[in-house]
């Protein structure tokens, strides 16, 4: 990671501790013998990534048989100590910290498999992933830009041991964590509670995690107010102190060369000005260890586990004094008997309670759940659960507790509505480019008023602005606590060009306006599919732009009915790696329901794509045609553009009658980051065959067109990023720079 990535990172992420730095436990305990021994109490730093050195640490601790009393943490080390006091070994935080993927915990929604249908169609139309939120005039951000909502689930599962344990006194090994009160700027020393949340307080850095709210106290990183709490170890009564400092080191005057640069240094000189006077607070008969980390990032996940080693060797260099702590082997064997966490025995759930401060009704969010009385505590399941609330994206945080109450063991679901809600804005962009006077520009907004009343219902309106200029308002208004069943009233305006043509040669290109309201009835499909049937009645009007002036513009009136059936299965909406897409629908105008000519179109677009290593497969099919009519100008399909033809310009052929498959080779060559900033760099190329026709009868093999494409793309924050190179017969070439979604 380059210095310039981890000053920035450290000035925001200083302490961040990351997901699944895990921990063990131990008891409170003095051997027999002639003097009682002394108590020892560590004290784990924060420093993100950096703070892998502690699972070294702990690892020589345990070959050197010294027995731990009293385990403190802030942030990362909050992280370690707190699973490692739950009953992690050394040897399982290391292999957690080698497997994780760190990126994807440290997103907030589900897998995109995992999210309702109707989510997954956000995810699609809109790749940029800041939502913003509107209320009584003001726009509002979220309290950051990670929620934490994988992240808790990641250490509740590693930390199951600890499942009903509300004193942290009783895990085995005494245990506390320290998070700052934002509101006030207090140290707040937790010792008592859940220990996830406690755990997830200490480690969310400011702007970067959401803060936690725990006994009413905003919670967010105790690095803020001390990233080394030796005064809070002293505390709970240990006699010798074993500190271990991983915090970032300040740069030397060469390596200021930027703003950031200069914020990250200020910020490290305000954090360890506490952290000196906390270590000028040791005894003589207190231990520091300080690995040699160098310059390695706060945020460098990608490769955290190379820090656990520099955290062995450190603690190898103070071996003579350690050994002077040291357990003799057989009251080393009873300690860790001791300290080994109790398995809870297998329990059933007696309850399940879910707290909602969303405007949707418990009932529907029970309609969500998996786990029922009477089964079995399974944490992975109760993840499940929590995931499946969450992806309403009505709620900042849907956490769960295993809870024992009136002699029962139950879950508690705690689901918190969006602080930035109840109506949330997601932008858009689209933008192609040939190269060659022909540009393609959209910017697009959605506004989602999310739980209207307590079935769920949603006020979703999108606006387009550009090349193809749109609005389109759908209430959605599901029937039932499951919204299995739901209406949906609309109404759809935009504009777009359809080139026109005569024997197969463009004779002109038409600015087509319409507007539309109707009203669907549908069913979701579970989270991969959503059938609906709808009547709509509109009018428009077609003004020619480009062709001879004796064509005329004209006006027409639109009415009918429509079926839709769709599937989504796709991991990603914008560059998958697995999954389908299927979208089929057949829409019939009649002149009884208000349109000027009696005519059927039906269309159909298939994709599945598979991956192997870095390498995936994506193919798809496209196929329209018109029944009853050719010359319906407003309902022509267009192709031409990158993927869609990639030899030939965007819309250039436009006709009743379209078709079109393709075959997409891509590999994922690597990423521009590690952990947090992760830019995904894929090469590509693509065969593509398809072509329009204005009579039916003239759809034959001959007459398919031959293109294809080489492509380097970048998954950025605004959508995917393409920079391509389109062929086609007869020489045609075109060059494109396209960013953001796809056009609709």
């Amino acid at each position: 990671m380059s210095r310039s990535i981890n000053a920035l990172c450290l000035a925001v992420l200083l302490a961040i501790p990351q997901l699944a730095l895990p921990a063990s436990q131990a008891d409170d305990s003095s051997m027999s013998g002639a003097e009682p021994r002394p108590r020892i109490g560590l004290v784990l730093g924060g420093g993100g990534a950096r703070g892998a050195a502690h699972i070294g640490v702990l690892r020589e601790l345990e070959r050197l048989r010294i027995p731990i009393d009293a385990i403190v943490g802030t942030s990362m080390g909050a992280i370690v100590g707190g699973l490692y006091s739950a009953g992690s070994t050394p040897d399982e935080l290391e292999t957690v910290v080698g497997s994780l993927d760190w990126r994807d915990s440290l997103q907030d929604k589900p897998p995109r498999r995992d999210l309702p249908f109707r989510r997954k169609q956000d995810d699609a139309l809109y790749p940029i992933k800041l939502e913003l939120g509107l209320r009584d005039g003001e726009v509002l951000l979220p309290r950051g830009l990670i929620q934490g909502q994988r992240l808790g689930d990641v250490l509740r599962d590693l930390s199951v041991a600890s499942a009903g344990i509300a004193n942290f006194d009783d895990l085995t090994i005494p245990f506390r964590a320290v998070a700052s009160d934002i509101v006030t700027g207090d140290r707040v020393v937790l010792g008592s509670g859940d220990l996830t949340r406690a755990m997830r307080a200490s480690m969310s850095v400011p702007g970067i995690f959401a803060p936690v709210v725990i006994d009413g106290r905003t919670l967010v990183d105790g690095g803020l107010v001390g990233n080394l709490p030796v005064e809070t170890i002293r505390d709970m009564g240990v006699d010798i102190i074993i500190a271990v400092d991983v915090e970032f080191p300040l740069y030397r005057p060469d390596q200021l060369n930027s703003a950031v640069d200069i914020s990250a240094q200020v910020l490290t000189i305000l954090i360890r000005k506490e952290t000196r006077r906390q270590i000028e607070s040791l005894n003589t008969s207190d231990i520091l260890i300080r690995p040699d980390l160098g310059q390695f990032g706060s945020s460098n996940f990608a490769e955290i586990a190379w820090a656990i080693e520099p955290g062995q060797v450190a603690t190898r260099a103070n071996e003579t004094e350690l050994r002077k702590l040291a357990m003799t082997e057989n009251e080393w064997l009873r300690y860790m008997a001791n300290r080994k966490p109790g398995k809870r025995a297998a329990e059933t759930v007696d309850f399940v309670r879910v707290k909602n401060s969303a405007p949707l009704s418990k009932r529907a969010l029970e309609s969500r759940l998996l786990t029922k009385v009477g089964d079995e505590i399974d944490t992975r399941l109760l993840a499940r659960d929590a995931a499946n609330i969450y992806g309403l994206d009505l709620y900042e945080r849907v956490d769960y507790e295993v809870i024992d109450a009136d002699g029962q063991t139950g879950v508690e679901f705690d689901a918190t509505a969006k602080s930035w809600g109840p109506s949330y804005l997601r932008l858009g962009l689209a933008l192609e480019d040939d190269f060659d006077g022909s540009t393609a520009f959209n910017l697009s907004a959605r506004l989602t008023r999310a739980g209207v009343n307590r079935l769920g219902a949603e006020w979703r309106t999108d606006a387009q602005v550009g090349t193809e200029p749109l609005l389109v308002s759908e209430f959605y208004q599901p029937l039932s606590f499951d919204a299995r069943y739901f209406i949906a009233p609309r109404i759809d305006l935009g504009q777009a060009n359809i080139n026109v043509f005569a024997d197969e040669s463009r004779i002109a290109r038409y600015r087509v306006s319409d507007a539309a309201f109707g009203i669907d009835a549908g069913r979701e499909l579970g989270r991969w599919g959503e059938f609906r049937v709808g009547v709509f009645r509109g009018a428009g009007e077609a003004r020619l732009k480009v062709g001879n002036p004796e064509l005329d513009n004209f006006s027409f009136e639109s009415g009918g009915w429509f079926a839709n059936f769709a599937v989504d299965t796709l991991d990603d909406g914008q560059i998958p790696l697995h999954g389908t897409r299927l979208n089929l629908r057949w829409q019939g105008s009649r002149p009884g329901l208000g349109a000027d000519s009696n005519f059927d179109t039906l269309t159909g677009d298939f994709t599945a794509v598979d991956t192997w290593g870095r390498h995936s497969l994506q193919a798809g099919l496209s196929y329209s045609t018109t029944y009853g009519s050719n010359d319906q100008v407003q309902s022509f399909f267009p192709l031409g553009g990158f993927l869609r033809l990639s030899g030939l310009a965007r819309g250039e052929l436009a006709g009743p009658h379209a078709a079109l498959g393709r075959l997409i080779w891509y590999r994922r060559s690597g990423e521009t980051g590690g952990g947090i900033v992760d830019v995904p760099l894929y090469f590509g190329a693509s065969i593509e065959a398809g072509n329009v026709w204005q009579q039916r009868s003239a759809i034959e093999l001959d007459s398919v067109l031959i293109s294809g494409s080489l492509f380097v793309g970048l998954d950025t924050v605004l959508g995917p990023l393409y920079l391509a190179a389109g062929f086609a017969e007869q020489g045609k070439t075109n060059f494109y720079l396209s960013l953001g979604a796809p056009p609709r």
